[in-house]
């Protein structure tokens, strides 16, 4: 456990166990750093705070592409990758600061539920 429910990412952590106790990880990232702000793993082979730096790449040249395409007025929600087994989300704050990263078990988590889970906690990482 790599987080402190003292503050606002290790409280959102706690909050995403609460709702998905099943959850392969889950990490709140900075998107300037790269860093976790908080994390938790339910399987060891994943890193959560390895994956938050390689998912801010991510959703940087995500961010760069949308610039160069000139999608004004346009915002990341989310950003959804399929493995074979495996759902990765990283929902985004409305600032774009932070996202949420989390890894599901495609066969024992639907898509919709989780995806509504992040939505409704990424509010509380709005500061």
């Amino acid at each position: 456990m790599a987080y402190s429910v003292n503050n606002p990412a290790g409280k959102v952590v706690q909050e995403i166990l609460n709702d998905l106790p099943g959850l392969m990880a889950v990490a709140v990232v900075d998107v300037t750093s790269g860093m976790s702000l908080a994390s938790h793993t339910n399987v060891p082979s994943i890193n959560p705070d390895t994956a938050a730096a390689y998912n801010t790449e991510v959703v940087k040249q995500k961010q760069k592409a949308m610039s160069a395409l000139k999608l004004q007025g346009e915002s990341i929600d989310d950003i959804l990758i399929t493995l074979s087994n495996q759902i990765h989300l990283l929902k985004l704050t409305e600032a774009g600061n932070k996202f949420i990263y989390l890894v599901v078990n495609s066969r024992d988590t639907n898509l919709a539920i989780a995806r509504e889970v992040l939505r409704s906690h990424v509010a509380g990482l709005a500061n």
